[in-house]
């Protein structure tokens, strides 16, 4: 990405482009990684709010091809910095009807000042880390959004919480 954008491709041509390759890429992806996705999507439910309602925020949502994955009634925010991505968004969205989708934002997972501190039960962000220009500033914005988390799991549990 990186590259293209140095030789000045990026906006012109990929930038417009990668959600139509994306869109295909993604249906057989997720059929090779279903399974794994449906465990490591699991106990998604568990980290709900007091409302019991999960707020989650996608980093980097593309066409959502996570969003069969997310339980029902899941409030569903997308972050993306490509604002191509939106119409994609909204087929998806209009095929997974269990969710309850909040709102896209076009922004850098670096800046999320459109979301606000401790406003969300769970962050995902999948094939993006190693896409980005600042892995950590993304982090540190993802533990100033997620809203803190008590402890108290079982041991072995799978979770992704480090802030």
């Amino acid at each position: 990405m990186y590259l293209l954008d140095f030789l000045g491709l990026w906006n012109r041509i990929c930038k417009k482009s990668l959600p139509y390759f994306l869109a295909r890429f993604t249906v057989m992806y997720n059929e090779q990684m279903a399974s794994k996705k449906q465990e490591l999507f699991s106990n998604l439910q568990e980290f709900a709010g007091p409302s019991g309602k999960l707020s989650l925020l996608e980093l980097g949502c593309g066409t959502g091809p996570n969003f069969k994955f997310y339980p029902p009634g899941c409030r569903v925010t997308c972050i993306d910095p490509n604002p191509n991505f939106e119409k994609f968004l909204i087929k998806s969205i209009a095929e997974n009807r269990h969710l309850q989708f909040e709102r896209f934002l076009v922004a850098a997972g670096e800046d999320l000042h459109q979301v606000a501190d401790d406003s969300m039960d769970v962050v995902v962000c999948t094939l993006v880390l190693c896409s980005v220009k600042n892995q950590e500033r993304i982090l540190q914005e993802v533990c100033r959004v997620r809203r803190p988390v008590s402890a108290g799991r079982e041991e072995g549990e799978t979770t992704f919480t480090a802030c």
